[in-house]
Parts: structure tokens; sequence; C-alpha cells
């Protein structure tokens, strides 16, 4: 996620991610990780995924920004126009974690680690969400949400 969008997400004033598609495999009450690219390239925190609506990119785009127009740019029209579907995830609950985990960071344990480039979900047993995500969730938030579902857009 563009850092811009990221700080946003953070400051609680974008209540809504855009996505080309359905968001397949997305559930509600879900976690999804932040991961911040450009210069930043660290993850950064969190949201709960709330609802999740689908549909044409125009009227995806006229949903958005009549339930937040100040939290939507523009460019999130470009990003969503074109495909056939699109999908409007609500944001719920951002966390900003207390400590960062720079890609640098993962790559030297998983040299071959690559964000992205929509998102992915996270199993149990996946090795970044568990020697880098989940201790920096127990740092930064409460503990005893162990068997919650987590993405990675």
């Amino acid at each position: 996620m563009r850092p811009e969008y990221a700080q946003v997400i953070f400051e609680g004033r974008k209540k809504f991610e855009l996505r080309r598609g359905k968001g397949a495999g997305l559930e509600p009450g879900g976690i999804a990780i932040i991961y911040v690219s450009g210069k930043v390239k660290e993850i950064r925190g969190e949201f709960t995924i709330g609802k999740i609506r689908t549909g044409p990119p125009a009227e995806i785009w006229r949903y958005v920004r009549r339930k937040n127009p100040e939290g939507i740019s523009p460019e999130s029209m470009m990003f969503i126009r074109g495909s056939k579907v699109a999908a409007a995830i609500e944001i719920r609950d951002p966390r900003l974690y207390k400590v960062f985990i720079s890609l640098r960071e993962i790559r030297r344990v998983y040299p071959k680690w690559n964000p992205p480039m929509g998102y992915q979900r996270l199993n149990q047993g996946d090795g970044v969400l568990q020697k880098f995500i989940l201790p920096i969730r127990r740092l930064s938030i409460e503990a005893g949400r162990e068997n919650e579902e987590y993405f990675l857009p």
C-alpha cells in the first residue's frame, strides 16, 4: 500500500480500501496487515476487515464517495477503472504497531520473500506471520486474538 494511503488509514480518515476484482478470499472480521510500499518498505499496522461491497467500478466509486468523501482520492477511481468488478473493503479499527517490520529484516530470514502485489491470505503456519507479525502484534495490541484470519493487502 502506498505510504499516503496507509497514513490516512492510521489517522482514521480512510474508511474503505478499493480493490480490482471481488476481493475473493477476504472475510469480514479478518485482519488486514498493512505493508507500506515505496521508500518505506515496512509492515506498519493492521485493520479489521468490515463489510465488503462488490460491483461495477462506477457503482463502487459512487458508494465510497457517498460514505467517505474525504478519505478517497480521484486516483482510486483510476485504479479500479477498467476492471469488470471492484470491491470496497470497509476499514475498521485501524491500528498502528508500536514497532515496524522492515522488508530488509524479513529478507534476512526469508531471502526470497516479496510482499504481494494485491493481497495474500496468511495461514497460521506462515513463517512471516509466526516470526514477525504475531510477535509485533503482541507488543502493539491486546492479546487473545490467536484464531483470526490474516490477509496481507
